[in-house]
């Protein structure tokens, strides 16, 4: 592995803000079917417990070997503290707010034979107070950051997108988000904005070719003053439009795909990394695409170390 570009990497301090969730896995396998209604039975032989969201993001920074600050809200409740302890074993820096009203964000997936069977969401949405008392701890923390990410997951924990955009941007730190929603003005002078395939499209409209997909984009770009879009199209791959007017392509570099949840935050980690690390767009992409090639060969909300990124860079060029 560089040596110098782990050092270089360790150097980084990234500011994660956004919303935290609670992955669960029930793994189990399915011999019969219920006698009460038409539904397979699973006899669940493992529990797994993962940090989701934001966190996700923050974890994957970690492991690839940055330092890392999470902002974010848990409810008072087991599942909070269970993320709070994850996190704390990832070595992320918490700055959690206690939401005493509502309940901790988690999505629980039953699992057999590396098939999702059904997920059952429990959520709740945080008051408004608490975003504000974010945002104060936010401008607070923003102090030799390298890269300001804001995943927004739309579950509350995100109400001034576009002062802590601009509280980033007066400081001069790139800015890296990760959208939700059909409406992207709050994100205006970031620096990159990852949605995947349907959130452009939710966001822009209906694209009925490649050069209407590619106008809007870049239209998109103008619009909101961004330096670059990048569009995760899945088994596809990834496309980067910079505002300079380049359009790369890098197709998917997954050699087995496993669980493909949580890949997009292992990618806008990956961005944040290498952006902090002073690199050009073209690069960032190729390890970004790397590490969500790896990522998905693996089970559950996972993360990406450097040496395996390096690693599987070296075997694609042999």
């Amino acid at each position: 592995m560089n040596e110098s570009l782990a050092t270089l990497i360790a150097s980084q301090r990234i500011l994660v803000v956004g919303d935290i969730m609670l992955d669960r896995y029930w793994s189990g396998s399915v011999t019969r079917i219920s006698p009460e209604a038409p539904v397979p039975v699973v006899s669940v032989d493992s529990v797994t417990d993962c940090i989701g969201g934001a966190g996700n993001v923050a974890a994957n920074i970690r492991s690839i070997g940055a330092q890392c600050c999470l902002l974010s809200i848990v409810g008072d409740d087991p599942s909070g503290r269970l993320l709070d302890n994850l996190l704390t074993d990832a070595g992320v820096d918490r700055h959690l707010h206690i939401d005493t009203e509502n309940r901790t964000t988690e999505k629980l997936r039953v699992v057999s034979l590396n098939q999702q069977l059904i997920r059952l969401d429990f959520e709740g949405t945080s008051n408004v107070s608490l975003a504000e008392r974010v945002l104060d701890d936010y401008e607070r923390l923003l102090a030799g950051v390298s890269v300001v990410v804001v995943s927004d997951y739309g579950k509350g924990g995100l109400r001034n997108v576009p002062q802590i955009v601009s509280l980033a941007r007066k400081h001069a730190i790139p800015v890296v988000v990760d959208p939700k929603g059909i409406d992207f003005s709050g994100y205006r002078d970031a620096t990159i904005v990852t949605p995947n395939t349907s959130e452009f499209i939710q966001s822009v409209g209906v694209c009925q070719s490649t050069e209407e997909f590619n106008r809007k984009a870049y239209s998109l770009i103008e619009k909101l003053s961004l330096q670059g879009l990048l569009v995760t199209r899945g088994p596809e791959g990834m496309t980067l439009f910079a505002a300079d007017g380049r359009c790369i392509n890098q197709s998917s570099d997954a050699k087995q795909v496993y669980d493909v949840s949580g890949a997009g935050d292992t990618v806008v980690a990956a961005i944040a990394v290498f952006l902090a690390c002073g690199m050009g767009w073209m690069e960032i992409l190729g390890y970004a695409n790397t590490a969500a090639g790896l990522v998905v060969g693996k089970f559950g909300t996972a993360t990406v170390t450097l040496p395996e990124i390096i690693d599987q860079l070296k075997r694609a060029t042999e």
